[in-house]
């Protein structure tokens, strides 16, 4: 696979607001297109726009209020997967086929000590989700069936955690999936944070150090991968959102080692969530509450475009369909534009 480079000429980004009519915290964040994209969010919220965010439709499920949605991973403007996050109960997964008008429930965490984090899907049919550890191991639950059923997975595959280890469920990409059955999800809380790497679909995972910061708010909120190689890690501390703590690393051999971009060339700040763009091989976004950042060069330096707050960004969708889309708090979500 030949080297990322940066794009001969770089355009400048900026984020257009778009009127959701809500208030909710929307860290659950799926685009499928320029035109179509879902959010969820706090008070069980889910939105979703066909037209490009000119009109948003609330399309929550049913007694879900209570719950708080911090993933979604839609196919369509029709299917989507939320998961919603929480100690035991509160850890659930939903399934929809018509936009939205209705949801099944198709997992319900029973574990009081399992806390799920973030969902990833390599495929129509074949997706993950992670739990925090549980007796001194991450959990993951698979499915391959587009999310109509789920299950837990051995964990005789899985490296142990380290004391205080746990994944952060800031903006839904903790856990992403890459080509073939290939996934990566990160961690924080431990003395050090790390990259864990499976290519068997969730049965057997390595795990790589990271030089990026950790502790008990810090550590690798957001992945992102162009292809099985070039990786790009988002994080710091969120209780010092305006410190790049050892904010930012990248990859070029699938995960398996980590390089620490300088300060002076990395985020301005936390970041919690990060996408490459469609358009452009070497293009990344990265978002925080203090700011968004854009690399041109797969991730070994940024600049801010943006000081607003946005929590999650994702990237979907080829040619003249592709888009970008943030979230955040106060109902916030925005399209880039470019």
């Amino acid at each position: 696979m030949s080297q990322l480079v940066p794009a001969q000429a770089s355009p400048s980004y900026q984020w257009e607001l778009t009127p959701t009519g809500s208030t909710a915290q929307f860290r659950g964040l799926s685009a499928v297109s320029k035109d179509v994209a879902w959010v969820g969010g706090t008070g069980g919220t889910v939105l979703r726009t066909v037209d490009g965010g000119k009109s948003w439709q609330n399309v929550s499920p049913a007694g879900a209020s209570a719950l708080q949605f911090r993933d979604v991973e839609a196919f369509d403007a029709q299917r989507a997967v939320i998961l919603s996050i929480g100690t035991g109960e509160d850890s659930r997964i939903y399934r929809t086929a018509d936009g939205g008008k209705s949801w099944t429930e198709t997992f319900r965490n029973t574990d009081p000590n399992a806390f799920y984090d973030c969902l990833a899907f390599n495929s129509n049919k074949h997706g993950l989700a992670l739990s925090d550890p549980v007796d001194g191991k991450f959990r993951i639950a698979a499915t391959s069936d587009g999310g109509k059923s789920w299950q837990v997975q051995p964990t005789a595959g899985m490296p142990d955690a380290l004391p205080g280890e746990f994944a952060f469920a800031a903006s839904g990409t903790c856990l992403v999936a890459g080509p073939g059955r290939t996934a990566w999800f990160a961690t924080g809380g431990g003395d050090r944070p790390r990259v864990f790497r499976t290519v068997d679909g969730g049965k057997r995972w390595t795990v790589a150090d990271s030089p990026m910061a950790s502790g008990d708010a810090a550590g690798i909120f957001s992945l992102a991968f162009r292809g099985p190689l070039f990786g790009v890690a988002v994080g710091g501390d969120f209780l010092k959102p305006t410190e790049a703590v050892k904010a930012a690393s990248v990859t070029s051999d699938g995960g398996r080692t980590w390089k620490l971009v300088p300060a002076d060339k990395a985020p301005k700040g936390y970041r919690s969530g990060s996408a490459f763009v469609p358009w452009a091989a070497s293009t990344v976004v990265a978002v925080g509450p203090s700011g968004s950042d854009v690399s041109y060069d797969g991730g070994r330096s940024w600049k801010q475009f943006y000081d607003g707050s946005f929590d999650s960004v994702e990237c979907a969708g080829h040619g003249l369909q592709a888009g970008c889309w943030a979230s955040g708090a106060k109902g916030a979500v925005a399209r880039l534009a470019h």
